[in-house]
């Protein structure tokens, strides 16, 4: 289930409020049948006003894969809203010919239907992906109710991107089905899927989930096990980390510190990975790491500790990123969409040098 917010009208603490007030379903488990793959399986997703760009996201990534989805809210204006930035988003994308997918926009969003009650969301889906907010209590919430009306061949799946799945699923009875598929913001824009497992995840599960996310497109990567911040985020902390005190420290500006990353490593990242690059940068790994291990270790060794990202060296950063890209919604939008844009035009000159 993906959430359908998009933004204006309520807070979090007004949804979950919601919430917490609506009935709950009907408590007899769906009816088992046959696992169905491929674009005749439905996809159901659930989310919530403030996390409705990942659930936007993924109902796209899924249609232009060709399969149906449900979209499930408790609030019908957020649903309404939902669609109605799906559809423009989709026509925009085709009109720049960045529109993933054989189907053209309108047979996309014809795949697409919304409802706010849980049961009817859930009934005849075979993967089901929640995008609420990160709070634990409410996702443990979502998931306990899932759990009682889904069947055996259902695939319950989070968009965490820091909860554990043994946080998330342990006590659930489906907890063999159910798996975290930590997406990059933007889902449709960026293809890369984190697959967490649970401890006690069915590896059936894993494989069907990964070959759902291959074929829609996306890039999955299994974790063999959970780890706090999974793989993407421990990697992009520890590089906000040391970008966060070289600035405090006085040895670049924030600008120029971006710059680094966008014209410099950012341009090797985006097709190879850092281990490649060190295989890469010298006559295989065993080589660089014989020429270049000792320089490495001693600039590890001068990294200060974990920042507390606050006092002066927040405000001068907050200060040279409003500079440039002032805090007012219609700046903010216009930046995102140009970087969405980017994004994708990356991704198609990716896939067209692949293909070559």
């Amino acid at each position: 289930m993906a959430g359908a917010g998009g933004g204006g009208g309520q807070s979090v603490r007004q949804w979950w409020q919601q919430w917490q007030q609506a009935p709950v379903p009907a408590l007899h488990p769906a009816a088992p049948g046959p696992d169905r793959t491929g674009p005749e399986a439905r996809i159901s997703l659930s989310w919530s006003p403030r996390s409705g760009l990942i659930g936007r996201s993924w109902a796209m990534a899924f249609a232009a894969g060709g399969f149906k989805v449900k979209l499930y809210d408790i609030a019908q204006q957020q649903l309404t809203t939902a669609l109605e930035n799906i559809r423009k988003q989709m026509k925009d994308l085709e009109e720049k010919g960045f529109l993933k997918g054989d189907l053209s926009a309108e047979q996309q969003f014809s795949l697409i239907s919304s409802c706010t009650d849980l049961k009817a969301a859930v009934e005849g889906a075979t993967f089901i992906q929640e995008c609420t907010p990160e709070n634990l209590e409410l996702k443990k919430k979502i998931f306990s109710q899932l759990d009682l009306i889904v069947g055996d061949n259902v695939t319950l799946s989070s968009s965490t991107s820091c909860l554990l799945p043994s946080k998330l699923f342990t006590g659930l009875k489906h907890v063999k089905q159910c798996i975290v598929s930590h997406p990059v913001n933007p889902p449709y824009f960026v293809p890369l899927v984190e697959i967490v497992p649970h401890p006690e995840t069915d590896p059936s599960t894993v494989e069907r989930t990964y070959a759902l996310m291959k074929k829609i497109g996306q890039s999955p990567v299994k974790l063999n096990r959970e780890v706090e911040g999974f793989v993407l985020n421990r990697l992009q902390y520890a590089v906000i980390s040391e970008a966060w005190r070289l600035v405090g420290e006085g040895v670049i500006s924030p600008t120029d510190l971006d710059l680094v990353m966008s014209d410099g490593l950012g341009m090797r990242y985006a097709f190879i990975g850092p281990l490649e690059t060190m295989h890469l940068n010298a006559e295989g790994i065993s080589d660089y790491c014989e020429k270049y291990c000792e320089g490495i270790r001693f600039v590890l060794n001068t990294f200060g500790p974990v920042p507390e990202f606050s006092g002066e060296t927040k405000q001068k950063i907050n200060q040279a990123m409003s500079e440039k890209i002032p805090v007012a919604p219609k700046v903010l939008d216009a930046r995102r969409k140009w970087r969405d844009e980017c994004l994708t035009g990356l991704a198609k000159l990716k896939k067209q040098m692949k293909s070559d």
